[in-house]
């Protein structure tokens, strides 16, 4: 039985402060019925005594509190739920947006998942081909991953994760693939952006698109991405697919944290967020996964942008203690028209070497990745003491290294955001640049790997 309650004593921002109610449970859902018959939807965020606080996703404005009733369902926030949700494009609820028919549900699922047991879990150990070198090459991502991408403001992180979206494939498979793209707090025009991209490239008959509007209610924003991962998980481990979960922009969910702690009096932590920030982070980015026995798997990007290019602050900081690596975004590359900007030295895959080498992308690939990002290193260095003592300062051996950095940015990082490269094109690439050394400068490949792969006269082998 619902109970109908007049009993509202507060409002502040989104919440909603009710009394004298009896069997309510924590995360429940709530329906707000306004003297107009207007209804809206909510759920309960703490519980004292009788007393329980709403939180209401629509907002409270126009709520008159003498009038106004509240009733509590018995059931906490779910997704509806079936394999026609596959080439939709919903709100952050998981409301239809796109003028299609409402969604005929096999089940209704809770959006907060289901805890999972670490053991139950299989390592990642597969290769995803994004087509892009930057990432394929030298920082891979592996099926299962929590691979984030860090980026900044103005930064073209937008169009590296729709790049991402139109190209991601398993290697040399035909098994079940998608994408289920989250946009939390983005504007209008971003929002056309990814309905066209994927609409355009017919990526969108194989994905999800959930997008939630800058001016929609923070509420929402909390929603979008746990919705988003209740419709991976249905996908992945009912209908046994292979989930790729894009989600953007994480710094917008963690401002709308910010603000429903700051309405609900909350201590703040580190700049203003909540002192929970990293629970609430990892209990979305922790759904991404493979399951031992089943066949399915998730596979999470999340994006987000560091406020001011920080990597210290709260948001990347907490994200890079969970997550199994990050990809860097570089507004210095950006300047001298690297895209996309990937910035290979502060970048980290830490699950790459479990997905790549024989049988998985080529025996020569962890070899070759050490050694490109050996030498790119060095260069960065011989162009950072170029600046102080002058080129002419510098050895034969080390001006090789310098121009080597240059060509490696524009050759091997810089490519079109419309252009695939193919595994075998990425490290084809990689050994015709590592060309302008000589043999003695190639240290961290086997010689096996030399013999076969690099193509120097000098080395007796034909050009």
């Amino acid at each position: 039985m619902i109970n109908e309650y007049r009993t509202i004593r507060n409002i502040v921002g989104p919440l909603l402060l009710v009394e004298e109610v009896e069997g309510v449970k924590y995360e429940e859902l709530v329906e707000v019925r306004l003297s107009n018959g207007e209804k809206r939807k909510g759920k309960v965020i703490e519980l004292e005594n009788d007393t329980a606080l709403v939180q209401v996703f629509q907002g409270t404005a126009g709520i008159d509190i003498p009038r106004t009733s509240v009733s509590f369902l018995g059931k906490g926030v779910e997704l509806k739920v079936s394999g026609d949700i596959i080439g939709r494009v919903f709100n952050g609820f998981g409301d239809p947006i796109d003028g299609g028919p409402e969604i005929l549900p096999e089940k209704e699922m809770d959006i907060n998942g289901l805890p999972l047991n670490p053991c139950a879990r299989e390592y990642p150990n597969e290769f995803i081909e994004t087509g892009i070198s930057a990432i394929d090459g030298l920082n891979p991502l592996i099926r299962g991953q929590k691979l984030p991408i860090f980026s900044g403001s103005g930064l073209p992180h937008n169009r590296l994760a729709a790049q991402i979206a139109r190209q991601a494939r398993v290697l040399d498979s035909d098994e079940n693939f998608a994408v289920i793209f989250g946009a939390m707090g983005i504007t209008y025009e971003e929002s056309e952006f990814f309905r066209r991209e994927f609409e355009d490239s017919g990526v969108l008959r194989k994905s999800v698109l959930f997008i939630n509007l800058a001016d929609d209610p923070a509420v929402e924003r909390i929603a979008t991405p746990r919705v988003a991962m209740t419709a991976a998980e249905y996908l992945a481990f009912e209908k046994g697919m292979h989930i790729l979960v894009i989600l953007t922009d994480f710094t917008n969910y963690c401002e709308a944290l910010r603000e429903i702690a700051s309405a609900r009096k909350e201590i703040p932590g580190r700049r203003g967020y909540p002192g929970y920030l990293y629970t609430d982070l990892a209990s979305i980015y922790e759904r991404s996964c493979r399951i031992k026995n089943r066949e399915g798997s998730i596979t999470l990007v999340p994006v987000l942008t560091m406020p001011e290019d920080d990597k210290t602050h709260p948001i990347p900081d907490l994200t890079g203690y969970i997550t199994e690596g990050q990809i860097v975004l570089s507004r210095s590359l950006y300047r001298k028209n690297i895209t996309p900007p990937i910035d290979v030295l502060p970048s980290l895959s830490r699950l790459k070497d479990k997905g790549i080498g024989e049988e998985k992308t080529r025996e020569d690939h962890g070899d070759l990745s050490n050694q490109l990002f050996a030498a790119y290193a060095r260069g960065k260095e011989m162009q950072e003491l170029a600046l102080i003592l002058g080129e002419s300062s510098l050895s034969e051996t080390d001006r090789i290294y310098y121009r080597f950095s240059e060509e490696f940015e524009k050759k091997f990082v810089s490519q079109d955001f419309y252009e695939k490269r193919s595994i075998i094109d990425t490290l084809d690439l990689g050994w015709s640049l590592l060309e302008m050394f000589p043999d003695r400068e190639l240290k961290r490949i086997g010689e096996a790997l030399k013999e076969r792969y690099f193509r120097k006269e000098n080395h007796g082998r034909n050009s």
